[in-house]
């Protein structure tokens, strides 16, 4: 498969995963497609030596494994690390409500995206509700409307002449709210959306009882640029990641490995990862654990092979954009399409450090990848990665790698072509070194 059409299968993924629950149901289904087996964290484990495997936590966090052919008690574990959601936002538990004879949804805000990119797109909502089966259990599904269903109108230059030199900016609470219609006086607010909900899951609204919504663009991702050599969609930050680690993973070259292969998404990263499902929980622990435990790999054994083990962090990086030269330290502008990134930072905001990178830039000589190195601006807050947290965690060796990307935490980022190729590339060799 060449670049442009493993991008191809990018954009797919990502316009079929409109919410971290459905970006994890993505990779279910594309794990099945490999032969990997869903195993419960309430079931007692039997694995066997090459046993494809993966772990669903909460729906929005998977972990896939490849049991290598060596014990875990004299291999080691190689581990890519990324995350399934982005930054936006979310729909709050009473959100309908009628205001001067219009319908509105409230948000709040779910990490740190760039709030003027949400305006005057065809917006929509996906994510997941929970609800009474008719045998009295509890049951989650997901949902999607594909149609546009939300707006945030942008205010006329006329009432706001200064937002051109001043930026688009809205007020949290007051101006964020989503326009999803014309209120109707003999109809509740509450009750017109919740019937909206109940005709697209298909289930009794008296019988739902929460949801998690995300808003999501409902524009596809596309290439751009003269040669077409860009692409451009939302959700790249991270789930380009999700998807390079993944089709490295599935490499028919790869899934027959001495060591035990794993592929971690979290949930959560954009808010600090401080969840059950999320990098500083305890998912990736417990799953490591219990792969030695299932394999009769003691206590010890399994602390010896956390020590050779080798943890990537898989983040997007931020590209050089021409615009905003004075954004960046000269001496480490990274290019679109001129290689994967080496994320540094001496306050370990990146987990790398000169062994890790020395590794990680030998994998990528063994795949003929070129390489960049990153550093934040001194005299700018640097962004963090799951790697610092998971690293600590676990005592792992680890580097912050990542594809340099256009507009980080836009509704609509943009990246280039070469560059997943380059990563899916890198971190095939990483799993076969």
């Amino acid at each position: 498969m060449n670049a442009q059409q493993q991008v191809e299968n990018l954009l797919d993924f990502i316009d079929a995963s409109p919410s971290p629950w459905h970006a994890v149901e993505s990779i279910r289904q594309w794990l099945l497609r490999f032969q990997f087996q869903a195993l419960s964290e309430t079931d007692k484990w039997s694995l066997k030596a090459g046993g494809r495997y993966f772990v669903i936590r909460d729906d929005s966090s998977i972990i896939a494994f490849v049991a290598g052919k060596k014990s875990v008690a004299e291999g080691a574990y190689k581990i890519v690390g990324a995350h399934s959601d982005s930054p936006g936002l979310r729909i709050k538990p009473n959100a309908a409500h009628a205001m001067e004879g219009w319908l509105r949804l409230g948000v709040e805000v779910y990490g740190g995206p760039i709030l003027a990119t949400f305006s005057d797109r065809d917006l929509s909502l996906a994510g997941r509700i929970g609800y009474k089966q008719n045998d009295g259990t509890i049951g989650t599904r997901l949902l999607r409307f594909d149609e546009p269903l939300l707006r945030l109108p942008n205010l006329a230059i006329h009432m706001n002449r200064n937002v051109n030199e001043e930026g688009l900016k809205f007020q949290k609470q007051i101006e964020l709210p989503l326009l999803l219609g014309a209120s109707v006086a003999e109809q509740l607010p509450k009750d017109t959306f919740y019937k909206l909900i109940q005709q697209a899951a298909d289930i009794a609204k008296e019988q739902i009882l929460s949801f998690e919504l995300n808003v999501y663009d409902t524009q596809k991702g596309a290439f751009w640029g003269s040669g077409q050599e860009f692409y451009a969609d939302s959700q790249l930050d991270n789930l380009a990641s999700c998807h390079a680690s993944l089709s490295a993973l599935l490499d028919e070259a790869v899934l027959t490995p001495d060591d035990t292969l794993v592929v971690a998404c979290f949930d959560h990263e954009e808010i600090g990862s401080c969840s059950s499902k999320g990098a500083e929980g305890s998912f990736l622990p417990d799953m490591l654990e219990r792969i030695a435990l299932a394999t009769n790999v003691g206590r010890e054994d399994y602390q010896r092979a956390l020590a050779r083990s080798f943890l990537v962090s898989a983040d997007m990086a931020h590209a050089y954009q021409p615009n905003f030269p004075g954004a960046y330290d000269i001496e480490h502008k990274v290019m679109v399409n001129k290689g994967v990134v080496i994320k540094m930072n001496a306050n370990h905001r990146y987990a790398s450090e000169s062994a890790s990178v020395a590794m990680f830039a030998r994998w990528c000589e063994l795949a003929d990848v070129p390489y960049q190195l990153y550093s934040h601006r001194t005299d700018l807050a640097c962004g963090s990665t799951i790697g610092p947290i998971t690293s600590a965690k676990l005592g792992l060796r680890t580097v912050d790698v990542g594809c340099p990307l256009w507009a980080m935490h836009s509704l609509r980022e943009s990246a280039g072509v070469l560059d997943h190729g380059y990563m899916i590339k890198a971190l095939r060799a990483f799993f076969l070194g």
